[in-house]
């Protein structure tokens, strides 16, 4: 069996010019599917407060949900880096209160690192976790846990003010030490110079195929998640289809009678 990965293979990915997969996941099973097929990394990402709880935003997620999550991601996986993502209100106010619930999200969670949003705003917090000797992704761009002040999931880095700013937070989660940093909702121009000008890896969502590697939500690739469909993802599996049919078939059984046959029970 392959050892985990860890940090230094995914940096070693960029200087040889590997595409690194990264996939959302927030249970067993699916962490068993993805570390079967040889994903690199796991993220147990806020987006679990969306596609499993039904929360219209990432905001309400708590640090307990996301450490019950990271425990049966953890559990479910045996090669890939997991990565836990830090909720809104987890790490923003006091660097302290930061410290402690990284530190929680790898002795209690199991995770090997953790992720938190925001650039230039955040790099004090980024250096603080990783002083700690926690290694840490960034995340620029679109931020859903900026959704108010954004006003609305919006491509972020269009005009050059904006540009520049994302570069600049860019290089400054690389200074504070984060060893890999998430491109959301960026133009692909854009993210091809973020992307020379770092030595870390950039991991892209909506960021084209520029980026180091790419990451996306289990559920948006399998069809799962009927809410919204971003122009970035792609449907590589429709999976409801197969679900709903597996569902209607055992309802119209147990009514007509057919189901438990002598096969299902006991003498």
């Amino acid at each position: 069996m392959a050892k985990r990965k860890t940090i230094l293979d995914v940096q070693r990915m960029k200087a040889e010019g590997e595409k690194i997969t990264v996939l959302t996941a927030y249970d067993y099973p699916f962490a068993r599917f993805m570390d079967a097929a040889g994903i690199d990394m796991i993220l147990v990402g806020d987006s679990v407060g969306s596609v499993v709880c039904g929360y219209d935003t990432t905001l309400p997620v708590t640090m307990d949900e996301i450490l019950y999550h990271t425990r049966a991601v953890v559990r479910g996986s045996s090669q890939a880096l997991v990565i836990a993502d830090m909720p809104f209100l987890s790490y923003q106010v006091y660097l302290r209160e930061a410290r402690l619930n990284a530190g929680r999200l790898i002795k209690e969670g199991g995770a090997a690192a953790v992720k938190l949003e925001g650039g230039e705003n955040v790099a004090e917090t980024i250096r603080a976790i990783v002083a700690m000797d926690i290694p840490v992704v960034g995340h620029i761009g679109l931020t859903p846990q900026s959704i108010h002040r954004m006003g609305g999931y919006r491509v972020q880095g269009r005009v050059q003010e904006q540009a520049e700013r994302l570069l600049a937070d860019a290089r400054a989660v690389e200074e504070a030490g984060a060893f890999a940093v998430v491109l959301e909702g960026v133009p692909k121009e854009l993210a091809r110079q973020i992307t020379a000008a770092l030595k870390i890896p950039t991991i892209g969502i909506g960021a084209g195929v520029h980026c180091d590697g790419q990451v996306l939500v289990i559920h948006d690739i399998l069809g799962l998640c009927e809410k919204y469909s971003p122009r970035f993802v792609k449907r590589f599996a429709d999976v409801s289809q197969t679900i709903r049919g597996g569902i209607d078939d055992y309802i119209r059984e147990v009514k007509e009678g057919t189901f438990p046959t002598d096969s299902h029970s006991f003498e």
